[in-house]
Order: structure tokens, then sequence, then C-alpha cells
């Protein structure tokens, strides 16, 4: 098995790479989460693998972090979810945030996701649950501030994507009112 590649970045091609390695050009299939924080093309690299072998071919899916490869491992456990939508899963969310809501029980956050219906969500919330916190250092305890939520939520209503809200709401004092937040973090948006 493949465990780690370290090579020259070839091609960045989202969601697909190609990683040079001594001379040998590997495709990798990548989360945008580890796309986005990938150097320039021609740099040195090193990712983590998960090599997949299947009736259809052979695939290596790539990733710059232990807690991605690991949560990418978990939803290939989950009945019905293949490596697209795995994918996908990491691409919409971190693996903190995916914890988070895996722990909080967000049906809302999941169903956001692209390729992520309602009956998929509640089947990720029901078979992760516990799995991905013990990866990501999130208790199943967790509680959020309950105006950071609300304040989140609202943006989200707004049409602000996850990545806006978040950007926004790391910007927020952490004893902020809800109303308050709100009206910052529409300033805050605004000016992005």
């Amino acid at each position: 098995m493949i465990g780690r590649l370290t090579g020259l970045l070839a091609e960045k091609n989202p969601p697909q790479i190609v990683l040079d390695v001594n001379g040998v050009g590997y495709e990798l299939d990548v989360p945008m989460s580890t796309y986005y924080n990938l150097p320039a093309s021609g740099e040195k690299a090193m990712l983590l693998t998960h090599f997949a072998v299947r009736e259809d071919g052979h695939y290596l899916y790539g990733f710059l972090t232990e807690a991605e490869r690991f949560a990418f491992r978990q939803l290939l456990k989950v009945s019905g979810i293949g490596a697209r939508t795995a994918l996908s899963v990491l691409s919409g969310l971190s693996v903190g945030d995916l914890a988070a809501a895996i722990a909080q029980q967000e049906l809302g956050r999941l169903i956001k996701i692209p390729g992520i219906g309602k009956k998929t969500a509640e089947r990720l919330l029901l078979e992760l649950k516990g799995k991905l916190a013990e990866a990501t250092g999130i208790s199943m305890s967790v509680t959020v501030n309950d105006e950071k939520q609300d304040i989140s939520h609202a943006l989200l209503a707004l049409g602000y994507n996850e990545k806006e809200a978040a950007s926004a709401m790391r910007q927020l004092p952490a004893d902020i009112s809800t109303s308050d937040g709100i009206r910052q973090a529409l300033k805050l948006l605004s000016k992005a």
C-alpha cells in the first residue's frame, strides 16, 4: 500500500493533481481543503495517501494532514458513501467543522454540501457519531456559545457560505450579543 508520497507538484487540475516522484507521475484526487493549501506547480510537496483498488481501476487520494485522511477513511466506512462523496464532504467542510457538525448533530450543515441529501446526512450523523471526535480533539459534549451559533446560523440564512461565516466569526469578540454580532459580522463581510 502507498501511504505517503513526496515529490514535485507537476500539475494542478482540481480536484486532481500529478505528483512527480523521481520521474514517475502519480495522479491523486484531493479534497479542495488540501488543494488550496498546496504549493505552486514545480515545488516540492508531501502528501499522505489512501490507495483504493476497485474493479474499474486503481485510485490514489492525497491529503495534507492525518486528520483529513482519517476523516476520509471514516467517511468511506459509511454505507452509501464512496470516494467522490467523501472528497465532496471534505471539500465542503473542514475536518474540525465536520466533527463539530457530527458532535452537535447539525443536519443542516451537512445538507448544504453538494451531493449530500437528507437521508445521507442522517446516515453520516448516525454512523460517524463519536468517531471523528478523537482524531480532531473535539469532544462529544461540545457546547458552542449560543450567541455565536445564532450569529453563524443567521449569516448562513442570509446566503453567506460556511467559509465566509467562519471568517467573520473569528473576528468577533467572544462575549458579543447576537444582534451586535450579526451587525458586526455583516460589516466585516461587506468589506471583504
